[in-house]
Order: C-alpha cells, then sequence, then structure tokens
C-alpha cells in the first residue's frame, strides 16, 4: 500500500495563510475621509469653505490654494494665485484671501493630506 501524500491539504494552508494575510493588511488600512472646498465671488473678493465627515482633522487649519484658470481648466497653463487657511467661523470652516483686486476665473483646490482626500471647487468668475 503506498503512502498518502497531503498535497492538498498544503496548498489549502498556503491559501488561508495569503488570505489571513490579506485580511490584515486591509483591516489596518483607513480610508481617508472625503474633503470639500468650495468659492464663491463677490466682485474680486473670493472666499469658501472646507468641509469633511472629520472637520478637526481635514478641515480646520487645511491650507487652500486659490488658482486662476488661464484657457482651458488644467491645461496646465493655470496660475497659484494665493492661499489661506481655512478657520473655524461659528460652525463652519471658512477661507478668504479678501479682494484680490484682480478680474478673472479662479477655483480653490485643497491637496491630499495624511487622513483627508483632496478637493477641487467649481469655477467661478470675479469681476470688478
Amino acid at each position: 500500500m503506498r503512502a498518502k501524500t497531503f498535497v492538498i491539504p498544503m496548498v489549502f494552508v498556503a491559501a488561508a495563510g495569503l488570505t489571513a494575510a490579506a485580511g490584515s493588511v486591509a483591516v489596518g488600512r483607513v480610508a481617508p475621509a472625503p474633503t470639500t472646498v468650495t468659492i464663491k465671488a463677490e466682485g474680486t473678493d473670493l472666499s469658501g469653505t472646507v468641509s469633511s465627515p472629520k472637520p478637526v482633522r481635514c478641515a480646520d487649519g487645511r491650507t487652500v490654494l486659490l488658482i486662476k484658470q488661464i484657457g482651458t481648466r488644467g491645461g496646465g497653463d493655470d496660475i497659484r494665485f494665493g492661499m489661506d487657511t481655512a478657520g473655524l467661523q461659528g460652525d463652519v470652516y471658512t477661507w478668504s484671501t479678501g479682494t484680490t483686486g484682480t478680474a478673472g476665473r479662479f477655483y480653490a483646490r485643497v491637496k491630499p493630506i495624511e487622513g483627508c482626500k483632496g478637493d477641487t471647487s467649481p469655477t467661478v468668475r470675479a469681476q470688478r
């Protein structure tokens, strides 16, 4: 009588080990929180808000970049025009560049940071 080998159980054990290892990586990783940045123009005064389900981590003190759109949005010729830091005003995290004195099309951007996604606002038109 021939001795039986345990090839199938060894493959099963190896596959189970890979599954357990992959599962532990997925459990340890937390998805970044969504973040939303808005912009509005009142004349050439540009301002907006930053919001997130995790506001203390993702909105408070968040750097907001003001981008002047030149030509087609995202065409590589847009200009970083200014920046501000979002701060709590009432129960909303706001940012403002004040009166820029410059007319044109602008949008705001927050870059991703650890634990928080980035976002880009729609384009608005500032007019004198």
